[in-house]
């Protein structure tokens, strides 16, 4: 066992730390032994001195140390950070095959590297970096990915850095974006950023430098397949779209919807929906409207107008707190019933939440309670996650955040 600054935790955390849960919160520590240096490793151990595992501690964080291995063994050398990043991307081939060219290759957590996020857009690498021990080997973990993704038929021409997170500073680190070290790949307009991905065959320019995340969201690849099967001859609204990626999906000849209407209160998302729409030849068949989608629902309510067969709703996440889950509820309700009110019997519903903190659980209570006060009953056709480039792990709950429904309402 490496010779580091020792940190004893309580009975309870120790409790959580065997679940296999990888974070040690501030108040489970009750002593430590020589003198951490944040961003930096140090071994845990239980108040009878038994080994739990070796972490990043940070003194700023209310995660006090993030685990990273629970081997004593364990090197932490620059050959110890490279099998996990061949783990990543192993994986990643297995579960995604060719659809690896857009997808998430490091997962956080659910990857064993804290607080990362690393998204393949085609040939870009970008990058979130949320945890100062992370951060400290960032470099090296960059370096390493561009060496090994050739094995995977990938050359990355760019890295661009999305370090643009409020958390960053709860962890004793600034904000910023920009390329990293745009000189390797010859990257010489630095205000730029774009890239055409292309995702259940349809394309997308996205936005690496002004869009949100990290520019697009891969997570949900899958299920845009599966409510796409259900949108042949039916006239969809897609509420959220954001960048139309549903609406597209239904648009195409695969979903073969007779009409999509997409829904976006932010004029930079119609425009880039448009601008998607145009560039796989779906703009006859497509509509597009900067608005509120509560207005809109509601309005269709109050005129008694509804000319669509197919809703879906893709909010974005209504609650990053367990303090505002009861408000989240709310809206998750009062959305999803105008949306099953508005649909005629025999219609269909996708509706999805992407905050961790409303569960499964409460999320299908939700859409009961909804149902009972819209006067419908909903017929259940898929329950679905993100996508396996997002994993889940089964000790880690917030890796699991992902809810995706279809229903027939009847």
């Amino acid at each position: 066992m490496l010779q580091l600054p020792r940190v004893f935790i309580t009975e309870k955390g120790e409790r959580h730390a065997k679940t296999g849960h990888p974070w040690v919160f501030e108040g489970e520590v009750v002593k430590i032994d020589g003198t951490p240096v944040d961003g930096e490793l140090v071994n845990v151990f239980s108040p009878k001195e038994r080994f739990i595992g070796t972490g990043y501690y940070n003194s700023h964080s209310k995660i006090r140390v993030r685990i990273i291995s629970t081997n004593a063994n364990d090197k932490f050398d620059e050959n110890f950070y490279k099998r996990r990043i061949r783990y990543a991307l192993d994986y990643r081939k297995t579960v995604m095959g060719d659809d690896m060219r857009a997808s998430r290759l490091i997962f956080g957590e659910a990857d064993s590297f804290p607080g990362l996020t690393v998204d393949l857009f085609e040939s870009v690498l970008v990058v979130q970096t949320l945890c100062l021990g992370t951060e400290k080997v960032k470099d090296l973990l960059i370096e390493t990915l561009c060496e090994m993704l050739p094995d995977y038929g990938i050359n990355v021409t760019a890295v661009y850095e999305r370090c643009d997170v409020k958390v960053r500073e709860l962890e004793g680190m600034e904000q910023f974006t920009g390329y990293w070290h745009p000189e390797k790949f010859g990257v010489t307009d630095t205000s730029v950023g774009n890239v055409i991905i292309t995702e259940n065959g349809i394309k997308y320019d996205v936005d690496y430098i002004g869009g949100q995340k990290t520019g697009f969201f891969l997570d949900q690849k899958y299920n845009r397949l599966a409510a796409a099967r259900l949108a042949k001859g039916r006239r969809v609204l897609d509420c959220f779209t954001h960048t139309g990626a549903f609406a597209l999906n239904c648009a195409s000849d695969f979903g073969g919807a007779e009409h999509v209407t997409a829904v976006d209160i932010s004029e930079s998302a119609i425009e880039q929906t448009k601008k998607n729409a145009a560039l796989n030849g779906f703009t006859d068949r497509m509509s597009f409207l900067c608005t509120d989608v509560f207005k809109l629902l509601t309005d269709m309510l109050n005129s008694k107008k509804c000319e669509y067969d197919y809703i879906i709703l893709d909010p974005p996440a209504f609650t990053k707190s367990s303090a505002t889950v009861k408000d989240a509820y709310r809206g998750y309700k009062d959305i999803n019933m105008r949306a099953m009110r508005c649909l005629p019997r025999g219609g269909y519903l996708a509706t999805c939440s992407c905050s961790h903190f409303m569960t499964n659980d409460l999320f299908v209570k939700m859409l009961r309670d909804a149902s009972h006060d819209a006067g419908v009953s909903l017929r259940q056709i898929e329950c679905r996650q993100q996508s396996p480039d997002h994993p889940i792990l089964m000790n880690v709950p917030e890796t699991d955040y992902l809810k995706f429904y279809l229903f027939q309402v009847v």
